[in-house]
């Protein structure tokens, strides 16, 4: 019956000692109750065996008295005090779950004396030594002072003591650290000694409760992050598991050192067996489809320092249903949603005004809600049902009042509309799949509200037929459409760019100062007692996450073709190349062959492959027909091989520089060549001649592509530039005609360039690792990111325009989010990876030792490693339906490759 709940918030249990209570003593009704003696930081705690009896729990500071009672029943003088009674008399006690049932705490007010007696006696001194010891803590006149002289008790008793090896699992077990630490559980901390060997984390409670050790087998871990608890960087938060909301163990260490210590020992353990992920790595994979709206929000708030174990910092979930009063819940309508780009306190436009005079008015620093959306009170609103206790102990030993308990969901939505305090959020319990929290199956007895109406079940919505039924319909607004498109507006006001200044404040997103991280400084104040009243207000005020994205967040994907989704592990799986808005969706089999292609592409066979040239391939074009395929290479050739007679047909030099790409016009009569000569050149595949030369760089070009009568071309003189072309006559001798339409200036070399699929946005990169995406239109810079250290090797825009994959010499795969420019994936490999082809989903890139590599990107993982080229593979080419597949390496060979399945 007895849990750290009795405690009160910031309270130590410290011992716990078999005693008698002894009632009525010297009288023929005398009594004694048999159980167990707590003390406790502020708290002498009785926990009487005998279920019917209530727990007694005496605050010290109610304390008159606390004394040894000499055993007058022998008149031997050596034998006096060996009774272990002693006496403690108080102005009030507290009966706490009489007949074992949860119910507020009675007040006994008025004085009264309460006679214990220890099963040993001998212990009785050093009893009443902590008794006195805390006892005078607990009479200090300010806050500030009793916490210091408590936490030095505390130190004291854990310097005293050290965690317990017999308790290791193995013999053969190395210790790798070993500190001291408190255990974090919602409202209360356990304080102890934690210990990491080579196969376990440890946490050794000082008191023994609930169990003398808490073992955690590091194999088992999956996700560790550090966290701030009280706002210090102290907290350290551990999960078995990837998905769930509640982790294995959360601890608060003494000082961050030892924090990061433990932190860099089970993170250097697990990085070795699992991949860490950021909150841009499950972006992506939620823009994807492949985690669903409950999982990313899940992750955010797990990223952001939230934790179900710190109620100041519970995860928060938003409102998403405004209809509380239909017989049916219509997820077509947009008018059934709540509108997710305003806060709570910004969707009633009168409540609104209101409040915005109010905060022109108001000197700085300025707030325009008084209260936040995520607190201690508003987590244990919703969840009193089921952790009632929780409650009690938040408030004091009782229930709120009966009229403002969470009742009835219309209510509460409508009190957060108009309220002119509400402003709270959901918790995570609305979208799960437990309705406990929404039925009183405990029966407490929670009181009576003004019509004289019991407080029992929640009162559900008419479109829910019962509590699971409500849940599921949560769960279904949750994954909507409509959602899913919206939901990015939301993590801009909880965990994004609109949390903090102009943008929070346009959005009408302004809470209280010491809300925010960094709010205020704990370390600079000096006076104790200002210190615990702020962060007691700040804990009981609630907390704002942690922000995690500064810029605008990146839209989900929404898939049209649903009918195309690929087979995958994931509970969620969305079309793999759904059509861009405004685009009629069109289903063939070429699109599901490319499917089927990149599902397969792990089974990428070498075909047969040629030596054909003296120095590394730079380019690779292939004609229509699949019948010839052109090359570049250093050795400053432009080759023609036939795939049928498997000859050289053609070897044509342009100059004596090297040649770094090549394409084949439509239409399969040109091919062009760029070349580090400066210049582009225009070859005649009929004619079998040199047709044109565009002059057109000051250095080396190191890249074309061609799009709809355009040439693009980037070079090392920093320049990326767009040439309109008037084919030329080669029978007549006319030249080719270029008009220069654009010129996209960069401050270093620029090494790769690729093109949307629209043909309006380029992408380059430079020697110097940075990413530039381009309005090509308007020959306009849209984003520019420092991507990469070192050069960039290769880019391509996935095959929905969304994103951007770049690869570089730092061996970093990186996703851009072509919409807002925000970097939202890194993945590193053994190795640079030279080039490569995606979908979106899965990368075949070619690597520096020439292996072909299989990335699963949202997994971030090698799935399949391929032999192929002795040296660096530096270019591919794929065909359009992904089954074919053409490297030129270092090797100066190029290799054939077919998918076989």
């Amino acid at each position: 019956r007895f849990s750290l709940l009795l405690l009160n918030l910031e309270e130590y249990y410290f011992e716990q000692h078999t005693a008698n209570h002894i009632i009525n003593k010297g009288c023929r009704d005398e009594r004694k109750f048999r159980g167990s003696l707590k003390i406790c930081s502020k708290s002498i705690i009785f926990e009487p065996d005998d279920n019917i009896q209530p727990i007694i729990k005496i605050p010290l500071r109610d304390c008159i008295n606390i004394k040894a009672l000499e055993d007058n029943e022998t008149s031997n003088p050596f034998m006096r005090d060996t009774s272990g009674r002693f006496s403690v008399v108080c102005n009030q006690v507290f009966l706490i779950k009489e007949r074992n049932i949860i119910a507020p705490y009675k007040t006994v007010r008025g004085r009264t004396e309460h006679l214990f007696q220890l099963d040993v006696a001998g212990k009785l001194g050093d009893v009443l030594q902590n008794l006195h010891q805390l006892y005078r803590a607990s009479c200090l006149d300010k806050m500030g002072d009793q916490a210091a002289m408590i936490t030095a008790i505390l130190q004291s008793r854990l310097a005293r003591t050290s965690f317990d090896k017999n308790r290791f699992q193995s013999i053969s077990e190395t210790l790798h650290m070993e500190c001291k630490a408190e255990m974090v559980t919602p409202l209360v901390t356990n304080p102890g000694h934690v210990c990491v060997t080579d196969a376990n984390l440890y946490f050794q409670p000082l008191n023994g409760y609930p169990k003398p050790v808490v073992q955690i087998t590091l194999q088992n871990v999956r996700r560790i992050y550090k966290r701030r608890h009280g706002l210090m960087p102290l907290g350290l938060e551990v999960f078995c598991t990837e998905n769930e909301l509640c982790s294995d163990i959360y601890l608060k260490f003494y000082n961050y050192q030892d924090r990061d210590e433990l932190y860099f020992l089970i993170a250097t353990y697990i990085e070795n067996h699992i991949t860490e992920h950021t909150a841009e790595s499950y972006m992506l994979q939620w823009q994807r489809g492949h985690i669903s709206n409950y999982q990313y929000l899940l992750h955010l708030n797990n990223l952001a320092d939230r934790s179900c174990n710190d109620l100041s910092q519970y995860p928060v979930f938003p409102w998403i249903i405004a209809d509380y009063s239909s017989s049916v819940l219509d997820l077509t309508k947009p008018e059934t949603f709540r509108d997710l780009s305003k806060p709570i306190g910004a969707l009633n436009k009168e409540r609104l005004d209101r409040l915005l005079t109010r905060y022109r008015e108001m000197p700085e620093p300025k707030f325009m809600y008084g209260s936040h959306y995520s607190s201690p009170g508003y987590v244990l609103f919703y969840l009193v049902r089921v952790a009632p206790e929780y409650m009690l102990c938040l408030q004091n030993g009782k229930f709120d009042h009966a009229d403002r308990m969470f009742n009835s969901l219309a209510e509460t939505w409508k009190n957060c509309l108009d309220g002119a305090t509400d402003f709270k959020e959901l918790i995570p319990e609305f979208y799960e799949n437990d309705s406990s929290f929404l039925v009183n199956s405990l029966k407490l007895d929670l009181g009576k509200r003004q019509g004289g109406k019991t407080v029992e079940d929640v009162e559900l919505p008419p479109w829910a037929s019962g509590p699971d039924d409500f849940l599921q319909k949560s769960q279904e607004a949750l994954e909507s459409q409509y959602v899913s498109e919206h939901l990015h507006e939301w993590i801009d006001l909880i965990f994004g760019y609109k949390q903090k200044g102009s943008e929070a404040v346009a959005a009408h997103n302004v809470f209280h100062p010491l809300t925010y991280e960094g709010g205020v400084d704990l370390n600079s104040i000096m006076d104790p007692n200002e210190k615990v009243a702020l962060l007691t207000q700040i804990l009981e005020f609630g907390q704002t996450p942690k922000q995690l994205f500064t810029i605008p967040h990146p839209r989900r994907i929404i898939p049209k073709l649903k009918s195309l989704s690929r087979t995958s592990s994931h509970s969620v799986s969305i079309a793999e190349s759904p059509v861009s808005p405004n685009e009629e969706s069109f289903e063939d089999l070429t699109e599901e062959s490319i499917t089927l292609a990149w599902n397969n592409i792990a089974k990428l066979k070498l075909d047969e492959q040629y030596k054909i040239h003296k120095e590394a391939i730079t380019g690779i074009a292939v004609t229509c027909s699949g019948s010839s395929v052109f090359t570049t290479s250093q050795d400053s050739t432009l080759k023609m091989f036939s795939k049928e007679s498997k000859t050289i047909q053609r070897s044509v030099s342009f100059s004596n520089m090297a040649l770094s790409s090549c394409l084949i016009l439509p239409g399969d009569t040109t091919v062009i060549s760029s070349s580090w000569d400066n210049h582009i050149y225009f070859y005649s595949i009929a004619f079998g001649r040199q047709q044109d030369i565009l002059m057109g760089h000051d250095d080396a070009v190191s890249k074309i592509c061609w799009r709809d009568g355009r040439l693009y071309s980037a070079s090392w003189d920093s320049t990326v530039k767009v040439w309109h072309c008037v084919p030329g006559e080669i029978s007549s001798n006319k030249k080719h005609h270029f008009e220069l339409l654009a010129e996209l200036e960069h401050d270093v070399s620029v090494n790769t360039i690729d093109l949307n699929a629209a043909n309006a946005i380029l992408a380059s990169g430079t020697k110097e690792g940075t990413i530039s995406v381009w309005d090509v239109t308007t020959a306009t810079v849209l984003h520019q990111l420092p991507c990469h250290s070192g050069t960039v090797f290769d880019a391509a825009f996935s095959p929905d325009s969304r994103h951007l994959l770049s690869t570089g010499e730092d061996c970093c795969f990186k996703v851009i989010d072509v919409q807002t420019g925000m970097l939202i994936s890194s993945v590193t490999a053994d190795e640079p990876q030279r080039c490569f082809k995606w979908d979106g989903n899965t990368i075949l890139s070619g690597s520096q030792s020439g292996e072909l590599q299989i990335w699963d990107l949202l997994g971030g993982k090698v799935v399949e490693r391929i032999k192929g080229h002795t040296g660096a593979v530096t270019s591919m080419w794929m065909n359009e339906q992904c089954n074919s597949v053409i490297t030129g390496g270092e090797d100066k060979q190029i290799m054939f490759w077919k998918l076989q399945y």
